[in-house]
């Protein structure tokens, strides 16, 4: 029996893995450092979200971004 393929498009492309895979190296060596205060990131989930940041702005295939805010705006709509 061959194995069984997944039916579902994967969530995350080559290029997203790739940059979250460099940034949580980068952040082990001690050196990533944050945005605008160039500060070192000490946290693994702040090495990631980095590594995602990135491959978005490179035209990767990474998911849109949930917020409280986005999430938030959909439940709001009034029923009269």
């Amino acid at each position: 029996m061959a194995s069984k393929e997944k039916s579902t498009a994967r969530k995350y492309g080559e290029l997203a893995s790739e940059k979250v895979g460099k940034a949580l190296h980068e952040a082990k060596r001690g050196q990533l450092t944050s945005g605008r205060s160039g500060k070192k990131v000490r946290s693994r989930q702040q090495a990631i979200a980095i590594g995602l940041a990135e491959a978005r702005r490179a035209g990767g295939k990474v998911p849109r971004k949930t917020s409280s805010k986005r999430a938030g705006s959909s439940k709001r709509k009034r029923s009269s």
